[in-house]
């Protein structure tokens, strides 16, 4: 049981390395070099820090189709499916935080308790998820959507939840901001 549990943190740092390490400015696979279209379009899917607040955005598109209507929806959801996406990135960066600190406190309280209530954060938290802008391509029509998901929701979110692990929760209140600060100044490099 031990050796199970500190293979997953072993693989959970390598996972958050690999997310970390794949994000420099070497590599931009999210930068489409499309003409004309807004930053966002270009920048894609991200967790950045700015003068707004610590946000996690998703960019979504869709190819041209007879109904406009099913188009930009298909967008939109495909944004907020990039929004689960780097949440649960974000979040598996938490839970190998959070084991790595040894303070759960409860040592009845496992890994598999703490990766069970993070993918319920991430799907809670998916309600709080807006699509803030829409841009249709003139070359081709493409739709392209951007979510937004802020990290005060993630944080509200994660107080209201009555089953959660008392201490996760303290965890993630304390030490939420750092750690996406973290990661975002990470991506930035």
């Amino acid at each position: 049981m031990k050796q199970n549990w500190l293979g997953n943190i072993i693989l959970s740092a390598l996972f958050a390395a690999m997310l970390i390490g794949c994000s420099g400015k070497t590599v931009v696979e999210s930068d489409l070099h499309i003409e004309d279209a807004p930053d966002w379009v270009n920048e894609g899917t991200n967790i950045l820090k700015s003068k707004s607040g610590r946000l996690f955005h998703g960019v979504g598109s869709a190819s041209t189709m007879d109904d406009f209507s099913l188009q930009k929806s298909t967008a939109d959801n495909r944004a907020r499916a990039q929004v689960a996406r780097i949440l649960s990135s974000y979040m598996k960066v938490v839970s190998s935080d959070y084991t790595a600190s040894g303070k759960n406190g409860d040592d009845q309280y496992s890994e598999q308790n703490v990766s069970r209530e993070i993918n319920n954060i991430t799907e809670l938290n998916m309600a709080g998820v807006k699509i803030i802008a829409n841009w249709r391509s003139k070359k081709g029509g493409t739709i392209y959507s951007l979510a937004e998901l802020d990290m005060e929701s993630v944080k509200d979110i994660v107080k209201n939840i009555d089953s959660m692990n008392t201490n996760l929760g303290k965890y993630i209140s304390k030490h939420g901001n750092n750690i996406f600060d973290r990661v975002a100044e990470e991506k930035q490099k």
